[in-house]
């Protein structure tokens, strides 16, 4: 039986050990590797995604979305926009229903990646929609997957320069392991609906302690 909290605790986190996109990861920057990218892509009837933004830290400006993650379970590509654009091949990926497109907070992301291209996003299945089925009031990725797992997402690249080419290999494990986590905690809620195998806490979370 899985404990599960309605509001997790953020302190409990730092407790936690570190997780890490386990597969491998491939950076795409030309319209070849987009075309590989997808055709394995499409084998699979469900993907994580997940964007990153160069950060701005001047009041007013704004950069466009750098760096589309799309993960299975074995492979995560990082596909460079700020160099492709949005390319057919993804657009057609987007708009396919056949494809579930697993994300969190999907609403700033296809937002974000429509600025580069329009496109009518179909297949997209949002986590922040799904956990609220179970009692689950936080929404945040790290403190989600730490409340389902026990384990803790690093977010120490996370206002990192996301329009670099090639990324380091620490940007290239956060980025990938966004995309991924989505999945695995997609996978997860399924087998909990189905199942009912968790009891549900509620507790006193680090932002009521700290009133």
């Amino acid at each position: 039986m899985k404990t599960l909290y309605e509001k997790f605790d953020k302190a409990r986190i730092s407790n936690y050990p570190t997780i890490a996109f386990p597969g491998k990861i491939t950076e795409v920057s030309d319209a070849e590797a987009v075309h590989d990218a997808v055709t394995y892509l499409r084998q699979h009837k469900v993907i994580g995604i997940d964007t990153e933004t160069r950060p701005s830290f001047r009041k007013g400006k704004t950069h466009k979305v750098a760096l589309l993650q799309l993960a299975t379970m074995e492979q995560c590509f990082l596909i460079h926009l700020n160099l492709l654009g949005l390319p057919p091949a993804i657009i057609a990926l987007f708009e396919d229903t056949d494809i579930v497109k697993v994300g969190l907070s999907l609403n700033d992301d296809i937002h974000m990646l429509q600025q580069r291209q329009k496109f009518t996003p179909a297949g997209f299945v949002d986590l922040q929609t799904l956990f609220p089925e179970l009692g689950i009031a936080d929404m945040s990725l790290q403190k989600l997957y730490a409340n389902i797992f026990h384990q803790r997402i690093s977010k120490r690249q996370q206002l990192s320069n996301w329009e670099s080419v090639p990324l380091t290999e620490k940007q290239q494990s956060y980025a990938a392991t966004d995309a991924w986590s989505c999945l695995k905690l997609y996978d997860e809620y399924l087998l909990l609906k189905q199942n009912h195998d968790y009891v549900l806490i509620k507790e006193t979370t680090d932002e009521q302690n700290e009133e």
